[in-house]
Order: C-alpha cells, then structure tokens, then sequence
C-alpha cells in the first residue's frame, strides 16, 4: 500500500514537471501514462486510509467509531489548511490537498458502511454526480482564477465553496467515488490471495468496459461528430474537440452538450473516466499486494516515499514554485525524485513518519484519546442500576434461604 502511495507520488510529479506534448504537438509518454491517473490512485487509496483508520475489515462502532471520525476531522482540517496555504505558490500544477480535505470531512458518514453499500455507493456517485456537476455550472459562479486559498474563503466564500465541490479541476462530490471506492477496497481482507486475485481481475475488467463504452459513445453512437457540429464542423470542429478529449477541460467542460460526459479527458470527472480510473487504480494496488512480498527489496523507495507522501508532495510544490530547471524538465525530474527517495529513506529508519505526518498524527492521537477518555468518563459516572429479580425467583430464594436457617448445625456442632 505505501508503495502503491509512492507510484501515485511519482506519478503527480512526472505530470507537473514533464511537457504534455512532443515537438509535433502530439502527447507524450509522460501524459498519457499519468495524466488524471496519479491524482486518482491518490485519491482512492485516501478511501483505503480511512477505512484502516476505522478498523479495516472490521469496522468499529460506539465510542471507538466517535474516536476515529473525531481523529479523521481533525485530519481533513489540516490537510485542507496545507492545501489552501499551497494555493499561493506561483505555480501551475493544480494543488489536490485542499479538494482532499473536503472529501475527508464528507466520508466521515460513510464509515460504518460496509464493503458492499459502498461499492454501490462509488459507482451512483460515479455516475450521477458529474451529471448534477455539469447541469449546475451554469448557474454557479465561475470558479475564481488560481488555487484555493485561505483568504478566497472569507473574500470568495460563494464561488470558492463551488469550487472545492463542483467547479474545480478536482471537484469534491464527483470525487467522492474514489474515496468511496477506496472505503470499500479497505473493507476486505486484504491479505486473501483470493481477494487479491479478483480485485486484480475487476480493476482490469471495469478499465477496459469503460474504455469501450467510451469508444461507442464518441464513435458508432455520434457523439464525436454532434460535439464537433457544435464547435463549428470540419476541422475547426475536430481540433477543439480533440484539444479536450486529449488535455482535458480548461479549466471545465463545456456544458453545450451532455456528449462531453462520454469522453475520457484527463481531469475531466465524467462517470467514464471516473470508473476508467477507479479501475485502474484498484488493478495496480492488487497488483502490488499480489507482488510486493517477492519484491519487497525493489519496492523498498516507493514504500519509503509512500509512507510520507503529504510532507513530499508540499516539498515538491514549494521546489516547483522555486522554478529551478524549469527549462530542463528531465534534469528537474530526477532532482525531484532524487531527493524525495533520499529524504525518505534518510528519514524513515531514524523518525519513522514525515514531518508533516507526525504533526497531523499527533493532533488525531490526542483527539482520539480525548473522546475514548471522555467516554470512559461517562461511563464510569453512570448510576448503576441493579437488575430486578422477577417474583418467582425472589420466592425461590427467600425459601432456600428459611431451608438453610432450619436446617443449621447448632453452635459448637459445625461441620
């Protein structure tokens, strides 16, 4: 799991250093490997974090279910606070942290849910939240320009809120599959080869379904040629359609026509990019949990970078804001990589958690205790009420208790 945190990590940094296109103005490697899929990996195995948070495949309930959504809270509020502090770097990559944020504070009424419910829950949030996105842009207000930020909230509360859950590159309620997803996946036995096995199989499966369902809807179905009439016909038509089909929305899709939610544009959150990538996502954590115990040894950076990647990730974007070897994107990716493979395999062995992670772990411990503490309280505080004896039994015990006196040895004749 902490290398499959990694392959996200990495893959979110390829994206923000590497070009998307060639000197021909195709897409390179680079994008069309990672493009929309690290963040999506990111975002579903923050569901599998909340569901080991509240006790994996058992889930908790009572006091310790109150302790873990208090500690989960307390983990969106910081998270969302570093990401709206990251969202005044001058840089272009799309911060996740704060979307990330939000999506913790909605998943704290999902956590007693189980595997199944929330399975069927990611794939109705998949499928019915970017229709209710796309229907509503129109009449919300445009998302401000830039990242979300700490003061947009009090100066922007009405259009940055929009932004963090529907307006923006990774819009919360759509997203919500993912963490759904995650949940679900986090529900299992996760050490079964069986589970392994068919969560391998069903990733693949829903990747290439959707894929197909995709290539229908564009092609035999007439959505390509419907969404190119619109945008002008002949080759005007063709190149604004494939400009976002291939790079995505800028900053969202357009809302002329329903035929943009059949795409699988990058960042776009239509349901089938939405489940492409859930299914990708899920296809190469079994993979990892199927092959990492005979590859411990390889995987051993990945896992390291994995274990810490809230305090990489900022670092990363606070190095991109710096511009060094901006002009040199294979230079600045091995520098980024470099030193976040030798930070945390630097660090891990001698303070175990990153920076950031201790201090957001911290704060959840000492929440948790609190209520577990509070709880304790309350319970021993509680009037004891001793349980009232039915009549018969009160009966019976007051004459085996006249038995006993009438049937007494006289003193000094004891047994």
């Amino acid at each position: 799991m902490d290398a499959a945190r990694g392959v996200a990590l990495l893959a979110m940094i390829a994206v923000h250093i590497m070009p998307a296109w060639n000197d021909e103005f195709a897409p390179t490697l680079v994008w069309s490997v990672f493009a929309g899929r690290g963040v999506a990996l990111f975002a579903l195995l923050a569901g599998l974090s909340l569901a080991l948070s509240s006790g994996g495949s058992r889930r908790l309930d009572g006091d310790r279910l109150s302790a873990a959504r208090s500690g989960i809270a307390v983990r969106a509020a910081i998270i969302l606070a570093i990401g709206l502090l990251l969202g005044y770097l001058d840089i272009t990559a799309q911060v996740i942290l704060a979307y990330y944020g939000v999506m913790f504070l909605l998943a704290l009424p999902l956590l007693r849910l189980s595997a199944r419910a929330l399975t069927v829950l990611a794939a109705a949030v998949a499928l019915v939240f970017p229709f209710i996105m796309q229907g509503l842009r129109d009449y919300l207000p445009e998302p401000p320009p830039g990242q979300p930020t700490l003061t947009g909230l009090f100066t922007d509360f009405g259009a940055q809120v929009p932004q963090l859950l529907l307006t923006g590159t990774y819009p919360a309620l759509p997203w919500m599959a993912y963490i759904c997803a995650g949940l679900a996946i986090g529900r299992l036995d996760l050490r079964s080869r069986k589970v392994q096995s068919g969560l391998l199989a069903g990733g693949c499966g829903l990747a290439l379904l959707t894929t197909l369902v995709s290539a229908f809807l564009l092609g035999p179905a007439g959505g390509r040629s419907a969404l190119e009439e619109l945008n002008g016909g002949g080759s005007t038509g063709e190149e604004a359609v494939y400009d976002i089909l291939v790079w995505g929305p800028d900053p969202t899709l357009p809302t002329d026509s329903w035929w943009w939610l059949a795409g699988l544009a990058p960042y776009s959150s239509t349901p089938v990019v939405i489940l492409n990538t859930i299914g990708i996502s899920a296809a190469l954590l079994a993979l990892l949990l199927l092959v990492g115990p005979r590859i411990e040894r390889f995987l051993a950076p990945l896992a390291a970078m994995g274990t810490m990647t809230l305090t990489l990730y900022s670092a990363h974007l606070l190095l991109l804001a710096t511009g060094l070897l901006a002009e040199y994107p294979w230079p600045a990716l091995l520098l980024h990589i470099g030193l976040a493979a030798a930070f945390a395999l630097l660090w891990r062995p001698r303070m175990g958690q990153g920076p950031l992670e201790r201090l957001v772990s911290a704060a959840v411990s000492r929440v948790r205790a609190s209520v577990l503490s509070k709880a304790q309280l309350r319970a021993e505080d509680a009037p004891r009420q001793e349980e009232p004896v039915p009549p018969g039994r009160l009966r019976n015990r007051n004459s085996r208790h006249r038995a006993g006196v009438q049937n007494a040895d006289p003193p000094g004749q004891q047994r």
